[in-house]
């Protein structure tokens, strides 16, 4: 049996769970503080230079956070020669791994992951600390789904111009997930890590990173010169929301990429599903009055005119009457008019009314003046007849 080795005197290493160049991680148990955890031990014979630099400075900045979605740094030391990290155990996989089985991930999966990334980046940022290398082997998924951020060996210190552990104009980072201002030479910036992080979402929901090409030089170029082939043209079923948010995150110009606050607050919110966000109640309003316009409004009534039953109805107009004298009969004139508009059929009535009264007034004057004249009377007696007398008779 193998006798297993114990560091510090407290942290029993039991299975290798991850190597590479600059080291190896296992899977161990802290005999002191009775829990499991996750031991990093960097290689005795080294050959990499900024190699120790690079473990100290991971131990210094993991160790400045203390947040649910940043791998939690406990302990930092040396033993015979080689340097030792000890962090929190992460029951799960990095997100290569998942990559690797699943090919992509649903958007409801990816929208968990991006908030809680995105929360752990601003938890850095506001320490003044750039990851410079999101990708995905260096996001880990746990066993209950959360998310942490592993592997600060390449952090930057906003506030120290000489932290950096390259000499000027060399680029340190993963060419398929490097922000174009990097590409450029220039200083890495927390918006230099939201553009990594936009590349892994994009990888997460297609299954390939925004840009490939056949050497690191021609990807760099891609990042500065070739806009990303929207999510949904690759046939990828996205809201519209997501997409048009995830394309923001690849903007770039860094100044026009949201802060990683911004982005764990939009995706934990659920705004990554395009449900509009909910009015004020509008005030109440008083009911407007009808809008009555000149041909909508009733016509006003007007003296002496019928009713109208529309236009090219039939409408019947009462003309007045006269009456000639005692024994004159009475008469009364009715007319009946088609027309096509009512205000032409009135004004003609009216006319032929005032025509007709006028006539007939005349006649009843002339008929007045013959019946009553002193040359024609019903007491007049012919000319040749005898005058009559009512004296007695003479003798």
């Amino acid at each position: 049996m193998k006798q297993q080795v114990l560091i510090a005197g407290r942290y029993r290493l039991n299975t290798t769970i991850g190597r590479g160049a600059m080291g190896e991680v296992w899977q161990a148990y802290d005999e002191m503080g009775g829990r499991p955890v996750a031991v990093k031990l960097l290689h005795s014979q080294n050959s990499e230079p900024t190699a120790t630099a690079r473990f100290r400075l991971e131990a210094q900045t993991a160790g400045r956070l203390s947040h649910p979605h940043v791998v939690g740094v406990l302990d930092f030391g040396e033993q015979e020669g080689r340097l030792y990290l000890v962090m929190e155990l992460v029951d799960g996989d990095s997100l290569s791994h998942v990559l690797a089985q699943a090919g992509s991930l649903p958007a409801e999966h990816v929208a968990h992951i991006a908030a809680q990334s995105a929360a752990g980046l601003s938890a850095a940022h506001d320490q003044g600390i750039v990851h410079r290398d999101i990708k995905p082997g260096n996001l880990l998924l746990g066993a209950d789904g959360s998310v942490k951020i592993a592997d600060f060996g390449i952090a930057h210190f906003m506030n120290d111009p000489n932290g950096a552990l390259t000499a000027t104009g060399q680029i340190v980072g993963t060419s398929l997930y490097i922000a174009p201002e990097r590409a450029l030479g220039q200083p890495a910036g927390p918006p230099s890590d939201v553009y990594s992080l936009g590349c892994v979402l994009y990888q997460l929901l297609t299954g390939q990173p925004p840009f490939r090409a056949g050497s690191a030089i021609a990807v760099l170029h891609h990042h500065l010169d070739t806009p990303p082939v929207p999510p949904r043209e690759l046939g990828v079923g996205l809201p519209p929301a997501f997409e048009n948010y995830l394309l923001g995150l690849l903007a770039k110009r860094p100044d026009d990429r949201p802060t990683a606050r911004r982005v764990a607050e939009w995706f934990a919110s659920g705004a990554w599903r395009g449900h509009p966000e909910p009015l004020p109640a509008a005030a109440p309003r008083p009911e407007p009055k009808p809008n009555v316009t000149a041909w909508d409004a009733p016509a006003e009534p007007r003296p002496n005119a019928a009713p109208s039953s529309g236009p090219g109805s039939v409408t019947t107009y009462a003309f007045p009457s006269a009456t000639v004298g005692s024994t004159a009969p009475a008469h009364r004139t009715r007319r009946r008019q088609r027309t096509g508009g009512r205000g032409v059929a009135v004004r003609r009535s009216k006319t032929v009314g005032t025509v007709a009264a006028v006539l007939v007034f005349l006649g009843a004057l002339l008929i007045g003046l013959a019946w009553f004249s002193p040359d024609h009377s019903s007491a007049d007696t012919s000319p040749t007849d005898p005058p009559s007398s009512t004296s007695p008779a003479t003798p």
